[in-house]
C-alpha cells in the first residue's frame, strides 16, 4: 500500500473511527481505481475518475465507489496533499421504503415456535429481543451478557464503534431469561449455535426467515415504524436506532404522514365528504 492510502486508513480507523469493514471497502475501491486507471491516485484527473466510474451501471454500487473517491480527494486537499479539488456529485437513488411488519404480523409469527426445545426458546427470545431493542443483527449476535442489566441493553460494537443503550421490554427480557435458564451455559455470549458456538449471521437470517418469511433487518425497520406510528420523536428514534445523521432516520417519516392520514380518515367527520 502506498503511503498515502496508509494515511488515508489512519484517518478513517482513528480520526472518522469507521469499522474495519468499511474501511477495508474504502481502500480497495482506490485500489481498484488506480488499477483500472494505471495511474498513481494524485496523478488522476476527474475525466480519468469518471471515466472509471462510468464501468459502474447500478447506481448504489457507483456512490458507495463516489464515497470512498471523494472522502479520499477531500483528505488530500485538506491536508495539502494535491492542491487539486475533486467533488463529483453522488447519483440520484429511487428511495426504497423501508418493509416493516406490525405488532400482530409478528406475535403470529412467533406463536408458531415450539418452545418445549431448546432451539425453540433460542429463535422465539431472538426474534422478540431484536424487534425489542431494533438492533442490527451484527450488533445482536455480539451481546454478552454483561450488557443486559435491569431492563437495560448497551450495544457495544454499534457500526461505526459508537456505544448505545437503549431500553428492552420486559417480554423480550423473560424470554431471553428463560433461554437462558433452559440452556444453562457458562458462554459470556447469548446466542450460540448447538455446539455452543456463537450463532452466525446465515444462522439467524434463517430463524427470523422461518417464522415471519423476512430478513432480520425488516425487524429493525419494524421497531422504529411501530415507534413511529405511537408518536415517538424522530430524534429519540435516531438515538434508539444508533444513526449518526437525523436524515438516515427520515425514511420512517412516510410511515407517520400514512398514519395521521389513516387516523384523519377515520374519525374526521367529512371523512365521508359530506
Amino acid at each position: 500500500m502506498s503511503d498515502i492510502l496508509a494515511a488515508f486508513e489512519e484517518y478513517l480507523s482513528v480520526i472518522k473511527a469507521l469499522d474495519t469493514q468499511t474501511v477495508e471497502s474504502y481502500i480497495t475501491d482506490l485500489k481498484q481505481l488506480e488499477t483500472q486507471s494505471s495511474k498513481t491516485l494524485l496523478r488522476l484527473e476527474t475525466v480519468d475518475i469518471l471515466s472509471f466510474l462510468s464501468t459502474f451501471e447500478n447506481k448504489r454500487t457507483l456512490n458507495r465507489k463516489l464515497s470512498s473517491i471523494n472522502s479520499f480527494y477531500h483528505f488530500c486537499h485538506r491536508n495539502d496533499f494535491t492542491a487539486m479539488k475533486i467533488r463529483i456529485p453522488m447519483a440520484k437513488v429511487p428511495k426504497n421504503l423501508p418493509k416493516y411488519l406490525s405488532y400482530e404480523e409478528i406475535m403470529q409469527g412467533v406463536s408458531l415456535i415450539d418452545r418445549t426445545t431448546l432451539a425453540g426458546l433460542r429463535d422465539y427470545a431472538l426474534i422478540l429481543f431484536l424487534y425489542a431493542s431494533g438492533c442490527r443483527v451484527s450488533e445482536a449476535l455480539s451481546v454478552q451478557r454483561r450488557d443486559i442489566a435491569d431492563g437495560w441493553l448497551k450495544i457495544r460494537f454499534a457500526k461505526g464503534e459508537k456505544e448505545r443503550v437503549v431500553p428492552l421490554a420486559p417480554v423480550a427480557v423473560e424470554a431471553l431469561e428463560a433461554y437462558l435458564e433452559a440452556a444453562g451455559m457458562q458462554s459470556s455470549n447469548l446466542w450460540l449455535n448447538y455446539r455452543g458456538g456463537v450463532l452466525s449471521r446465515i444462522s439467524a437470517y434463517k430463524i427470523v426467515k422461518k417464522y415471519l418469511g423476512i430478513s432480520p433487518h425488516v425487524l429493525r425497520h419494524s421497531f422504529a415504524s411501530a415507534l413511529i406510528i405511537g408518536g415517538a420523536d424522530l430524534r429519540v428514534v435516531q438515538e434508539l436506532l444508533g444513526h449518526s445523521s437525523l436524515i438516515t432516520t427520515q425514511i420512517y417519516t412516510h410511515i407517520q404522514r400514512e398514519n395521521l392520514a389513516e387516523t384523519m380518515n377515520r374519525y374526521h367527520p367529512l371523512r365521508n365528504g359530506s
